[in-house]
């Protein structure tokens, strides 16, 4: 997609299209923070979701992902390899909600939930997340498997497991045509 995008800024090769994005919902946190954030009725008449964040947390945090209302801890497994610009460390985790360390600074997250209508198989996400905090930040790419149901996602939730999200912070959901 990078290629694609840079090919179509400077004249070569074949340029994005930008119609097969369709922006669904998008949620700004106002004064004094908020400790969860939802995308509700979410329509199924696209292939995969987009969402893309710009986040801060008001302490270092973790994020819990929940997919239709499902907190069971066992029905989501996590794969992640992080590097901080001199070590490169990966993990797995079979019983978590889906978690990522967000820091006091602003961060960036896309996470694409590919096929979340399909009634024939669980659902995956693969998530790309950074921060540069101060010198001392990180990248991160993550797989998640959803095993608890093949229903169609309607609902995505993320709270905190302490703190807030702070003023500023936007999460934007978008649908793929397929």
């Amino acid at each position: 997609m990078i290629g694609a995008i840079t090919a179509g800024l400077y004249g070569t090769g074949v340029p994005p299209v930008t119609s097969s994005y369709e922006s669904i919902a998008t949620v700004t946190v106002g004064s004094g923070g908020s400790s969860q954030i939802d995308f509700t009725s979410i329509p199924s008449t696209f292939k995969h979701l987009q969402l893309r964040g710009f986040i801060k947390g008001s302490t270092n945090l973790y994020s819990p992902i929940r997919f239709n209302g499902d907190s069971g801890t066992t029905n989501y497994k996590l794969h992640e390899m992080y590097a901080n610009g001199s070590t490169v460390s990966s993990s797995a985790d079979s019983n978590s909600y889906i978690n990522n360390i967000f820091g006091t600074n602003f961060n960036a997250i896309i996470m694409d939930v590919l096929d979340y209508t399909a009634s024939n198989k669980n659902k995956t996400v693969r998530m790309l997340h950074g921060i540069d905090n101060n010198g001392t930040g990180h990248a991160s790419f993550t797989s998640i498997l959803w095993m608890n149901s093949t229903d169609a996602i309607s609902s995505i939730r993320f709270t905190v497991n302490t703190g807030n999200f702070e003023q500023y912070s936007s999460f934007a959901l978008y649908g793929i045509k397929g």
